[in-house]
């Protein structure tokens, strides 16, 4: 049974008193006491104020601030974990293998269409088509979803079973993009809410898994009631920051949800996000709005006219919600930091994976957070060779914006990239992935300003801070990069109550 509606704070573990814990390279172990929610104590107060707590022995493992992924799709993340996987095809040819050796081993499902997830079109070498994709299905319905989530490739029975989402937008080759798309993942995601909670709960134990303590869920729908039922099913594992679209903006003032207070049922965990509008593509489907054309011609596309989008945003930052503005391409990002500096406050840029050099000091200026996806970079760097050849080096930058004082906030995007903020300190540090050269090694940052970015600017485990803590088996100031990616997580707490365990006691 749910809860009553909290407005508060979760509510405290038991005191805890960690031993041997190290908070820095080299440092020598101390004691941490979390009490109330909160680091009470670290060093010798700790062991003495906590002399009667339960002990949890690190044995002189790190313990970190928590990570935060900024930037998640989170049903969607719960949805693609039950999916077919097709993020490893490099054609529409073996794309529709893959569809065509699921369903000849009896793998449709019971109702609805089979849903495949992540292909990526931008480097095959053939085209998909919908006669293709038919003759892999045998007359079922299949969807498969790229892995940007911005275009689906729909069998002539999906098409026909989802005429009225569709309308007349499908072109001849079942290929929907951008609205159109997401009206038909919107349905697709309409699964009975026990079993997409126990989804999601999966979900939240392999992030907590990873030492992810908070994210930012920016999935498109009416999301607080759907955090609210989760919480109040028993879904303690993370902190959620729940975003709204212009679909929910009115809804959002109506019932005075703020961005940053809580969100009724949400025990003290679900918090209210900001408001997110795109106003381009992506790379992958080539509609990011773009200052060059692609190879092809085109430029992308501007989804919002400019004098929407302010008169969106400031209704949106007039009744308490802080903007998030998705832009990929560089005459997208030039355009939300021009309606940033006529709004007069600050915001998040979603993405900005492509910036003009002119434009980058204007995150500081106009206090605009970065909120990217440094994996991006490795998924996305051949299609960024072929589509914006000559200006990759002002693609995922990171160390430039950061020289110029901007704040980086990272996420992953999942399900576009996984759902492991440890990918994107790797990234970030070694801009390589696969064991391939550098891309743009001149944009890597020190693993140091990686973890704030992932941790929400905290930099060491202080006390007052929140006791959303994570504990690794290797020192990640002087881990190897690639084993940066792989870093093994002991120990993941929420409010001093842990989430994730492999430690004894």
């Amino acid at each position: 049974m749910a809860e009553p509606l909290s407005t508060g704070s979760p509510a405290p573990a038991e005191p805890l008193l960690l031993r041997a814990a190290r908070l820095r390279s080299g440092g020598e172990p101390v004691d941490v006491l979390l009490a109330d929610g909160a680091v009470a104590a670290v060093g010798h107060r700790a062991a003495a104020e906590g002399a009667a707590a339960r002990a949890l022995d690190l044995g002189g493992r790190w313990l970190l601030p928590g990570l935060w992924d900024e930037h998640v799709h989170f049903t969607q993340y719960a949805l693609m974990r039950q999916r077919l996987d097709v993020s490893a095809a490099t054609s529409a040819a073996a794309t529709a293998q893959l569809v065509r050796d699921r369903i000849d081993a009896g793998g449709l499902p019971e109702a609805g269409p089979l849903v495949g997830y992540g292909f990526r079109d931008g480097l095959w070498p053939d085209l998909p088509t919908r006669a293709q994709l038919d003759e892999a299905a045998r007359g079922a319905a299949v969807v498969l979803v790229s892995g940007d989530l911005h275009c689906l490739w729909l069998s002539t029975a999906a098409v026909e079973l989802f005429a009225a989402e569709i309308g007349g937008d499908a072109d001849a080759d079942g290929l929907l993009r951008e609205d159109a798309a997401f009206a038909v993942t919107r349905r697709l995601a309409e699964v009975p809410d026990r079993l997409v909670d126990e989804w999601a709960a999966e979900g939240a134990a392999a992030a907590a898994a990873r030492g992810v303590v908070g994210l930012v869920d920016l999935e498109m729908t009416w999301n607080p009631a759907v955090w609210a039922r989760r919480v109040g099913s028993g879904l303690r594992t993370l902190r959620v920051e729940t975003g709204v679209y212009t679909h929910g903006l009115d809804r959002a003032l109506a019932e005075g949800l703020r961005t940053g207070e809580p969100v009724p049922g949400g025990a003290g965990l679900i918090v209210m996000g900001p408001f997110k509008v795109l106003i381009d593509g992506s790379l992958n489907t080539r509609t990011a709005c773009c200052e060059q054309p692609y190879p092809d011609g085109s430029s992308g596309d501007l989804t919002v006219a400019p004098a929407d989008l302010l008169a969106l945003l400031q209704r949106a930052t007039a009744g308490g919600l802080v903007p998030a503005v998705h832009a990929i391409g560089d005459a997208a990002a030039r355009v939300a930091l021009d309606t940033f500096a006529a709004l007069g406050t600050g915001g998040r840029i979603e993405h900005a994976q492509l910036v003009a050099d002119a434009d980058v000091p204007r995150f500081k200026e106009l206090g605009v957070i970065a909120s990217v996806q440094p994996e991006h970079a490795m998924d996305d760097r051949d299609v960024a060779d072929l589509h914006w050849a000559g200006r990759t080096g002002r693609a995922f930058m990171l160390r430039s914006l950061l020289a110029a004082g901007a704040t980086l906030a990272f996420g992953s995007d999942a399900p576009v990239s996984p759902l492991d903020p440890w990918h994107g300190i790797a990234t970030a540090v070694g801009r390589s992935r696969d064991g391939l050269p550098a891309w743009h090694p001149e944009q890597a940052i020190p693993v140091e300003e990686a973890l704030a970015a992932s941790s929400r600017g905290r930099r060491k485990v202080t006390d007052g801070h929140p006791a959303d803590l994570v504990v690794v088996e290797r020192d990640p100031w002087r881990t190897a990069v690639e084993e940066l990616r792989t870093m093994p997580v002991a120990w993941t707490s929420v409010a001093g109550r842990p989430t994730h365990s492999t430690l004894d006691g």
